[in-house]
């Protein structure tokens, strides 16, 4: 009997802290995975068959994990990483190339509220880059914090050629002006040593090291009191320049 009371106990005080902390509260999502290791959340963007391309269904899916995971106390660090081969391929073109006229503003203004959803998030966000970034998934890339990618991965902004304009500022704000220019402007690849040399990532590790490599880092950021991950979280923000990026993202993604 008194086990059995000590069990009870035990569980009871269990559930007051996940409800506390507001673990355990994760919506279920139909094109995300959601993983907790302590106090780091691993976020994978699950559209293998379409190398992660954004849809509006995955952005809104990223906009109210990233809000959830925003308030929850238990969590100080959040990975964002991919499925299968690619991190992910931008934009989804087949849902775009669908739109009628009607709808293209609605779609432009989501697209800018998915951006700065991403961009305001006040925790410190790693991506772990597992293949392909490319177009929109490089501009999710370069919204994160930190960014660890394996070997195989690549980069570029490849819709200059098909009339879409990439986002400067974003590519700007990480590498430079002179060569974020040239891949704006050429839409040339570069792989995983070449955006190592450029400072777009951080680091670069074997494809079977990655999400080992990116909760090493967090684990290190997560040593830091919260407050002052808030505080230099928003300064980040501040210093970015979201007035400035909403203004080009407006022009480059052609809402009025």
């Amino acid at each position: 009997m008194r086990r059995g009371f000590q069990e009870k106990v035990l569980i009871e005080r269990a559930d007051k802290n996940r409800s506390l902390h507001g673990v355990g509260k994760m919506s279920t999502y139909k094109w995300l995975l959601v993983e907790r290791e302590g106090n780091i959340a691993i976020i994978t963007l699950n559209r293998p068959d379409k190398r992660n391309a954004l849809s509006s269904e995955v952005r809104r899916e990223l906009e109210q994990c990233l809000g959830e995971l925003e308030i929850d106390k238990a969590v100080k660090v959040a990975i964002l990483s991919g499925s299968g081969s690619a991190f992910c391929a931008g934009f989804d073109t087949n849902e775009f190339m669908t739109l009628t006229e009607d709808k293209m503003k609605a779609f432009f203004e989501s697209s800018i509220q998915y951006h700065l959803a991403v961009m305001k998030f006040q925790k410190p966000l790693i991506a772990a880059i597992n293949g392909p970034a490319m177009a929109g998934g490089l501009d999710l890339a370069l919204m994160c914090d930190f960014r660890v990618a394996s070997e195989n991965a690549v980069f570029g902004h490849p819709e200059i050629k098909f009339g879409a304009t990439p986002l400067y500022t974003l590519l700007r704000n990480v590498i430079g002006d002179g060569l974020a220019r040239d891949l704006c402007l050429t839409g040339r690849r570069i792989d995983a040593q070449e955006a190592f040399r450029t400072g777009l990532l951080n680091k670069v590790v074997p494809q079977n090291k990655l999400i080992e490599e990116a909760k090493a880092f967090a684990s290190q950021i997560s040593e830091a009191p919260d407050e002052t991950l808030k505080t230099l979280k928003k300064t980040f923000i501040e210093v970015t320049g979201l007035g400035e990026f909403e203004k080009t993202a407006r022009a480059a993604l052609g809402a009025s």
